[in-house]
């Protein structure tokens, strides 16, 4: 299989998952009128289908480790267990945070549900497997979720009118973002092996994650279906197969990228050339990438006032400070 064999290519894979994980929302704007319940089922396919690709293609390749199909079935159960536990947690931590947003707003949802998954995510991580700079990782954390909050603010004054915070919405992000910081600790549990159980390789530890996605997808998307937390009407399912084939296509891309981002980042932590406090870190950094397409692609900001750019200006120095700190935490 594939592994990065130094620091700086582990590095090129975390800041790929970093781009990955910020970027796979988009292919959502090339669906108009879809409901997102709907897109996820077509996202979940794709994430499936992306990767089992990735591990019979740079699982099998290379001299690092055994293939793909010559480690999935010496996989100890347990340790599938753990990865199959993490994409189920992902899934519904990634609906309801979805649904948090559309219930409390942009600039509740994103401070509450991804600062505290990034706090959690991080110390978890670091518990489970203490490796880098302890005083640069949390640093970096900490100057992460400050920009975080920068970017929320900088929305809230772009909308010109906060949204009403209700206590479902802030509910569902405190869920979402405790969630969102849990998954990361199976998946490294299950990259790290236990006793007696040695380690898969991460392109295996991707199928399974993959394969807890798609079994909890079905009950947890079909309840938000039939009982949207965000206050929409019932999905109904028939519009599904109404879809043009373009939205279906634009929903196995999105979850195919986000595919890509996720192995990328399982190899970087597989490699054991960083932790996976550090990885998780870094890809949480997705953040900033969504940001970025709001306002150089889309042009979320055209129009807002000028306070509103000055925070995202702050927002993004913010930001590369904490990433800097992050990625040199390893070295130290």
């Amino acid at each position: 299989m594939f592994l990065p064999e130094t620091y700086q290519s582990a590095l090129m894979l975390m800041l790929l998952s970093m781009l990955c994980w910020g970027s796979w929302a988009n292919t959502l704007k090339l669906c108009p009128r879809y409901r997102f319940q709907l897109f996820y089922w077509d996202y979940a396919i794709g994430l499936a289908l992306a990767a089992v690709v990735l591990g019979l293609t740079a699982g099998s390749m290379g001299h690092s480790g055994p293939t793909l199909l010559a480690d999935l079935p010496a996989t100890a159960p347990i340790l599938i267990l753990y990865a199959v536990i993490g994409g189920a947690v992902f899934n519904v931590a990634n609906l309801l945070l979805v649904a948090a947003i559309d219930v409390a707003g942009l600039a509740v949802a994103f401070p509450v549900g991804i600062g505290l998954a990034l706090v959690v995510g991080a110390v978890s991580n670091y518990v489970i497997k203490p490796e880098g700079n302890p005083l640069l990782l949390f640093g970096g954390v900490a100057l992460v979720a400050v920009a975080i909050v920068l970017d929320a603010t900088a929305y809230r004054k772009r909308e010109g009118t906060a949204q009403a915070t209700t206590s479902r919405g802030i509910i569902l992000s405190l869920v979402a973002g405790a969630l969102m910081g849990s998954f990361y600790p199976f998946v490294a549990k299950s990259l790290n092996g236990v006793p007696g159980a040695p380690s898969p390789g991460p392109y295996a530890v991707s199928v399974f994650f993959a394969l807890g996605l798609l079994i909890s997808n079905v009950p947890a998307n079909w309840l938000l279906m039939i009982k949207p937390l965000d206050g929409k009407p019932r999905v109904n399912g028939a519009d599904y197969f109404r879809a043009p084939i373009g939205w279906h296509l634009a929903g196995i891309l999105g979850g195919a990228i986000w595919c890509v981002g996720g192995v990328s980042n399982f190899v970087a932590s597989g490699a054991h050339l960083v932790g996976p406090a550090v990885s998780y870190t870094i890809g949480q950094g997705a953040t900033m990438v969504s940001a970025c397409w709001g306002v150089f692609v889309w042009h979320e900001f055209a129009g807002a006032p000028r306070s509103a750019r000055i925070l995202l200006v702050f927002m993004f120095l913010v930001f590369l400070l904490g990433l800097g700190s992050v990625a040199v935490a390893p070295l130290y």
